[in-house]
Parts: C-alpha cells; sequence; structure tokens
C-alpha cells in the first residue's frame, strides 16, 4: 500500500472515531432528553391516577351516603305509613267523645250511647296498636311543640304557663306531633 492511501485510512479512522463520539453524545442527550420526557409523562399519569382514585372514592362516598338516605327515608316513611290515614280518623274520634258527652234517658238512648262507646273504644284501640297517643295536656307545663294556646286565663291555685282546659285532644304518632292539644293556659 502506498503512503497516500494510508494516510487516507488514517484520516478515515480518525474521522470514523469523530464520527462515533459525535454519535455517541447526540444518543446520550436523545437518552437524556428521552428520559425527561418519560419521567415527566409519568409525572402526569401518577397525577391523573390521583385524581381519578380521589374521585372514585368521592363517588363512593355520595353513593354510601345516598344509600342511607334512602334507608332512612324507607324507615320514615314505614314508620309514619299511617299518619295521613290517621289524621282523617281523628275528626270522626272527636265527634264521638262530643256524641258520648250528650245525656238522654232511656233504654234505647242507653243501648245507642253504649254501641257508639264500643265503636269509640274500637277506634281508639286501632289507633294504639299503630302506635298513636294521646297528649296529655291539663295539669302540665306548656309545650309549644305540643299544645296549641288559644286562650289564656287566671287560677291563683295554679303555677304561671300551666295548662288550665283542653279545647281540644292533641295527638301523637309514635314520637310525631300529628295534632296539638288546643288549650287554655294560666297566666
Amino acid at each position: 500500500m502506498n503512503e497516500e492511501t494510508k494516510n487516507e485510512q488514517v484520516v478515515d479512522d480518525a474521522n470514523v472515531e469523530e464520527i462515533f463520539d459525535e454519535a455517541r453524545e447526540t444518543s446520550t442527550d436523545e437518552t437524556t432528553q428521552s428520559q425527561e420526557d418519560h419521567t415527566n409523562e409519568l409525572e402526569e399519569l401518577q397525577k391523573k391516577v390521583t385524581e381519578e382514585e380521589n374521585r372514585y372514592l368521592r363517588l363512593q362516598a355520595d353513593f354510601q351516603n345516598y344509600r342511607r338516605r334512602v334507608e332512612l327515608d324507607r324507615e320514615a316513611s314505614e314508620k309514619y305509613r299511617a299518619q295521613s290515614l290517621i289524621t282523617e280518623i281523628l275528626p270522626a274520634l272527636d265527634n264521638f267523645e262530643r256524641a258520648m258527652q250528650v245525656e238522654g234517658e232511656g233504654e234505647q238512648f242507653s243501648s245507642l250511647k253504649q254501641g257508639m262507646e264500643m265503636v269509640y273504644r274500637s277506634l281508639t284501640d286501632a289507633l294504639k296498636k299503630e302506635g298513636v297517643e294521646v297528649i296529655e295536656a291539663v295539669g302540665n307545663p306548656f309545650d309549644p311543640t305540643l299544645h296549641q294556646a288559644v286562650m289564656q286565663g287566671e287560677d291563683s291555685e295554679q303555677e304561671s304557663n300551666v295548662v288550665l282546659e283542653e279545647y281540644q285532644k292533641g295527638y301523637r304518632l309514635k314520637d310525631r306531633v300529628i295534632r296539638p292539644s288546643m288549650v287554655k293556659v294560666n297566666q
């Protein structure tokens, strides 16, 4: 081989070495850039996963709250299912009480009154089975959640704010007041 070819080969080897060095640097820069891109992508994906997990947990909590509310509503509906019927029956019960206070004589009257008392007892027993209770008023302290004051009176023998008379009975269904008692309260 001649010397010129040798020099070209040496130059070519040097050029090849330079080209490899440049390629390695470029490759290293690209690898570093690629790793940074992947790291950023990974962080974004982790943020999205965290957001979706939080969203899932909130939805799950909302659903549990919804189920609890539905269950409470169902229980209340079952507990107070007869409220509208009872509200409709109370005026008839009041009329029975007024009719039984009427005085009269004779065998027919006493038979009629006895029949009315039996019907009245049947109604009150059926209401008691459903959880209806009469609100006691006379002699008790006035309670605005149980009583409706329609008059005030003055009785020196009674304490202030005590119910003196009851004009209309009040009723409670379990723990809910269906109708407050209409009362006269001492000053």
